[in-house]
């Protein structure tokens, strides 16, 4: 199966998107770099929100960064993930921010394989606050094969 056919048997939806103030993704030579797509879910991670909880909401995010990739290349077929940055609303004594943005790596994962075109390089980092109270926040680097 391809990368595409993998994420839609996942479930993921791809729908077209009107552009706004940013751009979700943009090409740049052979490279897609996404912009920051925040979780849906709200709140700091160890003051309320459990690392199970951020996980998901990590997945969310890197959901949301495939359907603006999908928007910009057409397809996730023929892509490489090269870098992924995690960010975690995170209380001061929080020390799990690499656990909760397993859930954006682990899904690349399962759409490119962990030890093909989806073994990336990745940062995980705890944020005091991210805008909008949002507990996550992701962004991704993609190569155009």
């Amino acid at each position: 199966m391809t990368p595409q056919q993998r994420a839609e048997g996942l479930g993921l939806v791809f729908e077209k998107q009107t552009p706004g103030y940013l751009n979700l993704c943009i090409r740049s030579g052979n490279q897609l770099l996404s912009s920051g797509h925040v979780s849906t879910m709200k709140g700091k991670l160890g003051a309320g929100v459990t690392t199970q909880e951020g996980y998901a909401a990590a997945r969310d995010c890197m959901a949301k960064i495939l359907n603006s990739v999908w928007n910009t290349h057409g397809t996730l077929d023929g892509l490489k993930v090269i870098k992924v940055l995690g960010c975690v609303n995170s209380d001061a004594d929080f020390i799990e921010q690499h656990l909760v943005i397993n859930g954006a790596s682990d899904l690349l994962h399962e759409v490119f394989g962990k030890t093909g075109d989806g073994f990336h390089a990745r940062s995980a980092l705890g944020f005091a606050s991210l805008p909008t109270g949002v507990a996550v926040e992701v962004e991704a680097i993609f190569e155009i094969l």
